[in-house]
């Protein structure tokens, strides 16, 4: 699964290269060119060249299946970053941004359970740098890409130890996604991505599916 995804988010950021890539000096002005067009899907109103703020997030689903863990907790994550139109249908951009895996439950706000479950689950966690790319492929529907590294924090078993370890290390993620741009400031989409968090022979690794929300300035 996660070679998929990897592949994905790379076919992604390959896709949202081309169309910047198929632009040359007769089609498209400069990127310092004040005159840029403001045509094309992503970000019809923007000119080519500049760019926004953005902050994204949220909420999904893990899937954990790691020693005693066999999980789908609830996944929650938020972003922000700056992002430039670089072509009439194409944004790149750079983001930071921090998630929790699983470690809350909610729900549990309404009985006497405890919503903290860190000292039951892997406790996975930890904040993200990185790249993020979006083509507008007809009328504000987007496909988007990122990748960037990954700091956490968990903890884990180690075989058959029956003793958790505190674990933190940085890593990598990568994820791919699907959406709609509503209007220029804000868009909602479905996201999967894949969190690698893997040290001392125990791996803490992660998938989630979330459903996300973006606001730009």
């Amino acid at each position: 699964m996660k070679k998929t995804l990897i592949a994905l988010a790379i076919a992604s950021a390959a896709l949202c290269t081309l169309p910047a890539l198929a632009q040359d000096s007769t089609s498209a002005p400069a990127i310092s060119d004040s005159t840029a067009p403001t045509t094309g899907n992503y970000q019809p109103g923007q000119a080519i060249g500049s760019g926004n703020w953005f902050i994204d997030g949220s909420v999904g689903q893990a899937h954990v299946n790691k020693g005693p863990y066999n999980d789908h907790p609830t996944t929650y994550a938020i972003t922000g970053g700056y992002r430039w139109k670089v072509g009439e249908d194409l944004g790149l951009g750079v983001d930071v941004g921090y998630n929790d895996l699983g470690n809350f439950k909610l729900k549990n706000a309404f009985n006497d359970n405890p919503v903290n479950l860190k000292d039951q689950r892997n406790a996975l966690r930890g904040w993200t740098a990185g790249v993020n790319g979006k083509i507008n492929v007809w009328q504000g529907l987007y496909v988007s890409g990122r990748t960037g590294v990954y700091g956490w924090k968990g903890h884990g078993y180690a075989n058959q130890d029956i003793n958790r370890h505190d674990l933190d290390k940085v890593d990598y993620y990568a994820g791919a996604g699907v959406g709609y741009d509503i209007n220029s400031h804000f868009g909602v989409g479905l996201a999967y991505d894949y969190y690698h968090a893997k040290r001392d022979g125990i791996s803490l690794s992660t998938d989630t599916a979330s459903l996300t929300a973006e606001y730009r300035f």
